[in-house]
């Protein structure tokens, strides 16, 4: 066996609770104690993490018989010999990103993602690849790519998806016109029966020939043979259809039925049967080599209808991807802070839509010259200047990922209202496709409601999502919308199932598509393989409906706990106006909790938190690979709890509790997630309800007092930091009493850089500015203090300082929040709200140091309810570099900086940072630096995450953070200078990696020293 594409990474590690081990092992069905006795992976039977399982990206929730996550194959068999002694039912589970429901379903789910992520063979000459099921495509792309190769279904999906779920409902994605959906990229798939037998699914010459695979080959064969006419006349004539079972493969006329060597291949029987028929232990795929060049355009249209009529113009140059994207999604992208400036560079005014037009091949000039036709082209149509070119892979790869976030960019509607997905892979051919979605919009219209459209426009298969509110009348829309949109695709001959596969949300649409007998004939197929219906039941053979209510993951019935919110959560307390998209005010009934359940439901299960790639989000997954650990995985929790399907404790309750125990508010979904789950702020509120009904425990109350102490232990820095190196016994008793890791030292504190510091004095208001200096800045490192304030005179900047005339100074009260004392929070903002307000009211900037404290002034302080005091602070409060930036910006900065001793900088960016786009800055002021040379490490959280890793129990988790990529990058650039702003992230560099890290003020402050 190969690695795995994730061996880069540190393994998973199991930090499952007490609590919940405790309440694994309560009262077991017989299914349950023999899976937990026999298997070496996770065997979950709890009803929180049942919960976390029973819903995808779909709007369905049935809540499963139990979930197992298999170690190796020998578990994967035997999980499954297991339920079939048991007779019970088995759903096969990637990552969760099914939009129709396949993966959710009452039976025994296996989850392959944690650990069947292998890489099994690979055959560089024949450019084949064999792996496990759980491989995730950007993983698999990424192994591939030294190799000159790629696995080319490119599905939006791809940082997440599996290789597993991906056959299941024959994947399509952007480039099919090139390369093929998924059945014509699977060369074999070794899989499992029902029964337990195992055979290889590939080419018919070259399958085995035991009894039962010869059974099986023969009785397909006979079916397929004897429904031949059927399948000719039924089958839509374009490439995407996805529906039922791919019988037609003994057919010689179809694209399906034979491979170069002219023999029929069963494997692509397999693929897009969801599950129903085999359990696919290991895939063999077909791989293409990565195109050298591509060129990208992008075009403008003032109407939609252009772009949907112009699209079979331009397809006839060639590309191989012509991708919608419209107005509703621009407007969302341009809402959020990470794809707004990638969008503005592709628009030409204010397009009503958009297409992105890729040209790619292994000669540049050809598509050069191809880009160049699609300019001619569209100037011939009568819209000159309307293409925006981008030759660079730089600039094409930003606007994908924009494009990839099509489905959670339109999901990050706020309100009940949300795009439904139920007929959103309708394929039409492409001479019909304007005046297709022209009537579809009018049949949107007559049900009081808009549609939000995106996707593979090359192909005639629009993503469009009618925008309904599944809690009231939801189900009768969708079965409305539903039956017209069905007969317009019959009349244009095109297929109602086109990319997503069937599941929950189109099964029933399979023999309304092929008719009585092919229908029929699926159910033979099934039969043949599954006698019990037993594998993924109630797919694609004798489906439910797709609107029974009873699947819903909201509804009708579905209501939410009264309780008294800690944060103001109005912001999410709003409803849409379905045919405007224009916010309403807050709706009526049902949500009692002022927004926060609003604001927990943003979550639309796509799982992109559980990407790999540069980003923030989400740490804990990373180095657990557990479901739980996921801000996905939270967002269920929560939302169950809330509405008290996990019993009466709703927020207190100890399964939230575990849930969120390795969440180390980094906000990184607050940017990195595109529809915006604030885990982060979530968890404060949690953390208040579970602190109001149990009570905090003196280590948490230690930590969250502080700065109430502090100053006390600063006047005496010699007696509070001598615990660690003069009585280390008691240091580590006093530790384990604490819950503190014994491998960290106690805080160590010092003067107090606030007690001694004067003000400069004011010469005029034009360059005055206010120095906000934390907690940890003034007691534990004041140089970085001393260095910030030396800077900013240096520029010719007056500084004030937040002493307030008070023996305490301004506070954050940051460290209250961890611990769930949020009046504490709100205490320390009034007082550091009015004490900072006079400065602001008169132009003044605040500008701090440490990125958890001064972004707290932008974040946390806006969730209080202070109004237009908040926000005016807000406005005004920058970190120290931002601060810098703006002011070079604006010509009024100063600074003559000179040459360090060093010409290598390694930069690691502090969690909030990255949540606020506030990294680039200190790359910009480092760069101004005469001969220093940054390079931003690519890491996470850096694992510390304030008391997170000082915390006994945490220890384990925060250093598996570090090591994914902080501490080997630190370890590996002996020579540079190590930068990092936060107080945890130097800290922990220190512990892991014992080099010292600099804040940018005290590299800034050296570089002073050098120029003079």
């Amino acid at each position: 066996m190969l690695n795995s594409p994730t061996e880069p990474l540190v393994k998973p590690i199991h930090l499952m609770p007490a609590s919940a081990r405790a309440r694994l092992a309560s009262a077991p069905t017989p299914l349950q104690a023999r899976l937990q006795r026999e298997l070496k992976g996770d065997v979950l039977f709890d009803r929180a993490s049942r919960g976390r399982y029973a819903t995808d990206a779909s709007i369905y929730q049935i809540v499963p018989l139990g979930v197992v996550v298999p170690k190796d194959q020998a578990d994967l068999r035997l999980a499954l010999q297991i339920a079939a002694d048991q007779h019970a039912s088995v759903l096969a589970r990637g990552a969760g990103t099914s939009q129709c429901g396949q993966t959710v379903g009452e039976a025994l789910v296996i989850d392959t993602t944690k650990w069947l992520n292998n890489i099994v063979h690979f055959d560089k000459e024949a450019r084949t690849v064999t792996v496990e099921p759980g491989v995730v495509l950007d993983h698999l792309n990424a192994w591939l790519k030294p190799h000159g190769l790629w696995f080319p279904v490119d599905v939006s999906t791809s940082a997440q998806c599996t290789i597993g779920g991906m056959a299941g409902n024959n994947s399509c994605g952007s480039r099919s016109m090139e390369y093929g959906i998924m059945v014509h990229n699977v060369e074999a798939i070794d899989a499992i029966l029902a029964d337990g037998h195992e055979a290889r699914f590939g080419k018919l010459l070259g399958m085995a020939h035991d009894t039962r695979t010869r059974d099986l080959v023969d009785g397909v064969r006979g079916i397929a043979l004897r429904e031949r006419d059927e399948l000719r006349e039924r089958i839509p004539k374009v490439l995407r259809r996805v529906a039922g079972y791919n019988l037609d493969l003994f057919d010689c006329q179809s694209p399906l039925a034979f491979s170069e060597s002219g023999e029929p291949n069963l494997a692509n029987l397999l693929v897009g049967s969801e599950g129903t028929l085999a359990f696919s232990r290991q895939l063999t795929l077909k791989l293409a080599p990565l195109p050298a060049h591509k060129m990208l355009g992008v075009v403008n249209f003032a109407s939609f209808y252009a772009a949907m009529d112009m699209t079979q113009h331009i397809v006839k140059l060639g590309p191989v991807a012509v991708e919608l994207v419209d107005r509703t999604m621009i407007d969302l992208a341009m809402s959020n802070p990470a794809f707004r400036p990638v969008i503005e560079k592709a628009l030409v005014g204010s397009p009503q839509a958009v297409l992105l037009v890729e040209f790619a091949g292994a000669d540049r000039d050809t598509q050069v010259a191809k880009l160049a036709q699609l300019v001619e082209l569209m100037s011939d149509l009568g819209l000159p200047d309307s293409v925006v070119q981008m030759p660079e892979a730089g600039a094409q790869k930003a606007l994908w990922e924009v494009r990839k976030a099509g489905l959670n960019i339109m999901m990050s509607m706020k309100g009940d209202g949300k795009p439904v997905s139920f007929i959103e892979d309708c394929a039409v051919p492409l001479e019909h496709l304007a005046d297709y979605t022209a009537r579809l919009t009018d049949v949107f219209r007559k049900h009081d409601t808009e549609g939000t459209w995106y996707a593979h426009a090359s192909v005639g298969t629009l993503h469009v999502r009618p925008i309904l509110d599944m809690r009231r009348d939801g189900a009768v829309k969708m079965r409305a919308i539903a039956e017209e949109a069905a007969a317009m695709v019959r009349e244009y001959k095109g297929a109602y199932s086109g990319e997503h596969g069937d599941g929950l949300c189109r099964g029933e649409w399979v023999a309304w598509q092929y008719g009585p007998r092919i229908n029929e004939a699926f159910s033979g197929i099934k039969r043949l393989f599954d006698p019990e219906n037993r594998l993924s039941p109630d797919r694609i053979v004798a489906p439910p409906k797709m609107d029974d209510v009873a699947n819903f993951r909201f509804p009708p019935t579905y209501r939410e706990h009264a309780l008294e919110p800690a944060l103001d959560w109005s912001a999410w307390n709003v409803t849409r106006d379905p045919l405007t998209g224009e916010e309403r005010a807050p709706g009526s009934g049902g949500d009692l909790a002022g927004g926060l359940a609003k604001a927990v439901e943003m979550c639309n299960n796509n799982g992109h938190c559980r990407k790999f790639d540069a980003g923030t989000m989400c740490p804990s997954y990373r180095i657990t690979k557990d479901e739980q650990h996921v801000t996905r995985g939270r967002a269920n929790t929560l939302r169950l709890a809330l509405s008290g399907q996990l019993g009466e404790d709703g927020l207190a309750s100890q399964d939230v509790k575990d849930v969120l125990d390795l969440c180390v508010s980094c906000k990184g979904c607050k940017r990195d997630c595109p529809t915006g789950v604030d885990m982060a702020r979530i968890k404060i509120e949690a953390r208040s309800a579970w602190t109001t009904r149990h009570g905090v425990r003196m280590r948490e109350r230690l930590i969250a007092y502080l700065p109430r102490y502090a100053p006390f232990a600063s006047r005496m820095p010699v007696l509070a930091n001598a615990l660690d190196k003069t009585m280390p016994a008691a240091s580590r008793w006093l530790k384990t009493k604490l819950g503190i890791a014994p491998q960290r030292g106690f805080p160590r504190f010092t003067k107090s850089f606030l007690a001694n510091a004067l003000s400069t004095q004011v010469a005029s208001a034009t360059n005055e500015v206010l120095l906000f200096v934390d907690t940890f800045n003034n007691y534990m490192e004041p140089e970085n203090a001393r260095a910030a304030k030396r800077v900013l005179e240096a520029a010719g900047y007056a500084v004030r300082l937040n002493v307030n005339g008070e023996e305490r100074p301004l506070c954050c009260g940051r460290t209250f929040l961890a611990a769930g004392l949020v009046d504490e929070a709100k205490e320390e903002a009034r007082r550091t709200l009015d004490a900072l307000l006079p400065y602001v009211e008169r132009g003044v900037a605040i500008v701090g140091l440490e990125p958890s404290c001064l972004l707290s002034l932008r974040d946390e302080f806006l969730a209080y309810g202070y109004g237009e005091a908040a926000r005016k602070l807000a406005d005004a409060s920058f970190l120290f570099e931002e601060f810098l930036v703006r002011e070079h910006a604006q010509g009024r900065l100063h600074l003559k900086l000179g040459p360090l001793g060093t010409s290598n900088a390694l930069l690691h960016g502090h969690c909030h940072q990255k949540a606020f786009d506030a990294v680039r800055p200190i790359e910009q002021v480092l760069g101004w630096i005469p001969g220093l040379e940054v390079k931003t490490i690519e890491s996470s959280c850096c694992g510390m995450a304030g008391s997170f890793g000082y915390e006994a129990e945490h220890y384990e988790a925060s250093q598996a953070m570090a090591e994914l990529s902080l501490l080997p990058a630190v370890r590996a650039a002996s020579d540079a200078m190590i930068v990092a702003d936060g107080t945890s992230c130097r800290h922990q560099i220190a512990d892991g990696a014992q080099r010292e890290a600099l804040h940018v003020a005290r590299v800034l402050a050296m570089s002073l020293d050098a120029k003079n």
